[in-house]
């Protein structure tokens, strides 16, 4: 089948999930939909995209994290991601659900739509790894004509899903333009570059250095060489002095106090904050103030 509901929590069972392998669904289609349905909360899990996907939120919360973007959204919004590695977090609705309509392309299939379509490309473009769109009254029929597809033959289900996806985007394409089709599309190999964006947009962040490595498709091991040969210190060293730069930043332009920024800027506790800026300002942050 096509369409399945899935309540088993992935991220129980093993320590990344490759959709969408995972699922077990059939492969080798060009567009693939799944329900997915939970009742368990998951934080921070390790997610391999092996295609490109549209999730149609439909209960509780969504966080993704890329190595060049990341978003957060409720059900009244719906996301597009790249294929590749990323973060995911998905939090339960207040009754207690979370569910989500999962619509899976390849890139032959998208590129396939550019070229059809013909669009004109951005001159330049940053390439977020993922979008968010607000629902509206298409884009929930639209949701609602997904559901039912499963009705019908396998066949006829594969056959409808192509056009579906052609429909969808489309639809996004007029109201939004087609610069996100080229940053979908458009992927940078570039190890270094992609490293470098990585630790640079992550910089105060709470990302353990394991999350880091797998966002850079690396090791542990690899991305602490790779980190020390780029910036000439260690990981923990130089992610220290970011945010004590950045908490320096907030007590002289924003006259914030320690007991306001020490979380925000990746501390466990206060005193843990104040021995450490004391420790590279000379001056604990309450005297900086006077």
């Amino acid at each position: 089948m096509v369409f399945l509901r899935y309540h088993l929590i992935l991220s129980v069972l093993m320590k990344t999930i490759t959709l969408p392998d995972a699922l077990n669904i059939e492969n080798g289609h060009p567009v693939q939909i799944f329900d997915y349905h939970s009742s368990r909360e998951m934080s921070r899990q390790q997610i391999v995209l092996n295609q490109n996907t549209i999730s149609f939120l439909i209960e509780g919360k969504k966080e993704v994290l890329f190595n060049n973007s990341a978003l957060s959204i409720d059900h009244s919004k719906f996301i597009i991601m790249r294929n590749g590695h990323c973060l995911m977090t998905e939090r339960l609705s207040e009754v207690n659900n979370y569910r989500s309509l999962l619509l899976f392309f390849n890139n032959e299939s998208l590129a396939r739509f550019i070229r059809d379509g013909g669009f004109s490309k951005p001159l330049q473009s940053d390439n977020p790894s993922v979008f968010s769109f607000k629902y509206d009254e298409f884009i929930l029929r639209f949701v609602q004509s997904l559901l039912d597809i499963a009705m019908l033959s396998e066949d006829t289900q594969h056959r409808l899903l192509e056009i579906k996806f052609r429909e969808i985007m489309w639809y996004l394409v007029e109201l939004y333009g087609p610069d996100f089709l080229y940053a979908l599309v458009e992927k940078n190999d570039d190890v270094t570059q992609r490293f470098i964006r990585t630790v640079e947009s992550n910089q105060l962040s709470r990302l353990t250095l394991k999350e880091l490595a797998f966002l850079c498709n690396m090791s542990t091991s690899t991305f602490k060489r790779e980190f020390e040969k780029h910036y000439a210190e260690s990981p923990i060293k130089w992610f220290q002095n970011k945010r004590l730069e950045h908490a320096h930043y907030l007590l002289q332009h924003q006259q914030k106090i320690s007991s306001e920024i020490y979380v925000e800027v990746g501390y466990e506790n206060l005193s843990s904050f104040i021995h450490a800026y004391k420790a590279k300002y000379g001056v604990t942050p309450k005297q900086h103030h006077k």
